[in-house]
């Protein structure tokens, strides 16, 4: 699959004008689907470009041909803006101790490591705050029932092998959470759903399975973060009018 890059990195879904759209489902071979506005085959190539919803005509997926399951036709549907929710006001909410302490670091430093992380490695920023809502909520002394850690919820083993000492220092976490989507994202392609399916359920299943494995907490787990990165993108459009 051939993903456009946008500004940092192309992110499947980006910006929308609000409206009424005509949209068709597409499911891929790989086990994903995309809500597209609209699909067309691109001559003798054998390739198909998508135009994901919510996304304007410079930006789409390419597939192979072979790589589209079925394409069904949708309603015309509403899309709307959700109201701005930044990592800011997020991070904020958690419970991680009292604002500016050690267990609760000041958000305007945790947005400026996620920049900086992004910058580094050419993950744009708000693909890394919507993978941290969702792996941890902006908890940084998180820990999940297989011991994963921190924001961007590493485990031992990971966090080792990137060189982080304490998951729990935002500064660590983040860098070390970063680099290892940037790793998944260089190994599948800018394939951004395997990327974060790995992320989730290890680079073995997504191997195993050749795609996005069949996992409820997996797929649900990357259409939230997509969801969120464009919910993101269209409050900035909005907020810019």
């Amino acid at each position: 699959m051939v993903i456009r890059r946008i500004p940092i990195l192309g992110i499947l879904l980006a910006l929308a004008p609000v409206g009424a759209l005509a949209a068709e489902h597409v499911t891929l071979t790989n086990g994903f689907s995309v809500d597209c506005v609209k699909h067309e085959a691109l001559g003798e190539s054998g390739m198909v470009r998508l135009f994901p919803l919510s996304a304007s005509d410079s930006t789409y997926m390419d597939v192979p041909a072979g790589a589209v399951k079925s394409v069904e036709p949708l309603m015309e549907i509403p899309v709307v803006a959700a109201p701005s929710s930044s990592l800011e006001t997020h991070l904020a909410d958690a419970k991680c101790g009292a604002p500016g302490s050690a267990a609760c670091p000041r958000t305007d430093s945790v947005k400026g490591l996620l920049v900086e992380a992004g910058a580094k490695h050419h993950i744009d920023v708000d693909l890394l705050a919507a993978v941290v809502k969702a792996e941890s909520g902006g908890q940084v002394r998180a820990v999940s029932r297989v011991r994963a850690q921190g924001l961007m919820q590493l485990m031992p083993g990971t966090a080792a092998g990137l060189g982080v000492k304490d998951a729990f220092k935002p500064e660590e976490n983040i860098a070390g959470g970063t680099e290892y989507l940037d790793r998944l994202l260089t190994r599948y392609h800018d394939d951004v759903a395997l990327a974060l399916a790995a992320y989730n359920a290890g680079p073995g299943a997504v191997d195993r399975w050749h795609g996005v494995p069949p996992y409820r907490e997996t797929r649900a787990y990357v259409t939230r973060i997509i969801n969120e990165f464009n919910r993101r993108k269209m409050a900035l459009r909005t907020a810019v009018r």
